[in-house]
């Protein structure tokens, strides 16, 4: 059964060791790890201890077989927007309509009205739609696998500007960008 396991856990920044210590009755970091990786059969009983020691619905731990499932491509930190050594999988809290690409920043440093444990939720704009974007936030990719994350303040045919978030920050300006994905939902832990 394909399972999304460490991408929940992952998500909550936890360890196989402190998932198999939360589990009822605790187990080992060894069978949590072969879980994942379904090395291990998934059993209802494993998915539901493995979900309450997560705090998580035990069908978020279920993966389709679609490809098209929402990644997190991005993060904010202190640094600015970066690329992730790979895309994850991003746990979606709740079903998003329409159409678009979905996809998710996770903000590691706070950055404007952006707290430090927030998931921005984002849906990539057809480029024909790229001016209604003004004053709105976006993610862009920069080259050499970065990414801009900001208010879209300018827009041409051939460049954006957007203005970081945060004190002092300085616009930047994207030449003709790829693709452009809008802030449509901001999760933030209670």
């Amino acid at each position: 059964m394909i399972n999304r396991i460490r991408d929940v856990r992952r998500e909550k920044g936890l360890t196989l060791a402190e998932v198999g210590e939360r589990c009822i009755p605790p187990t080992t970091a060894q069978t949590i790890g072969r879980l994942e990786t379904g090395m291990r059969n998934l059993s209802l009983d494993w998915m539901n201890r493995i979900a309450a020691a997560l705090e998580v619905e035990p069908q978020l731990l279920l993966r389709s077989d679609q490809p098209s499932e929402p990644k997190v491509v991005a993060r904010l930190t202190e640094a600015g927007a970066e690329a992730l050594a790979a895309p994850r999988d991003a746990v979606l809290p709740t079903a998003l309509g329409g159409g678009g690409l979905l996809m998710a920043l996770s903000v590691e440093a706070s950055a404007g009205e952006y707290r430090a444990g927030d998931q921005v939720w984002l849906r990539e704009v057809p480029a024909a739609e790229h001016a209604r974007l003004i004053n709105r936030d976006v993610l862009a990719p920069r080259p050499g696998g970065r990414f801009a994350f900001g208010r879209m303040i300018d827009r041409d045919s051939a460049r954006v500007a957007l203005l970081p978030h945060g004190m002092g920050q300085r616009q930047v300006v994207i030449e003709k960008p790829a693709w452009l994905a809008v802030a449509e939902m901001l999760v933030r832990k209670l």
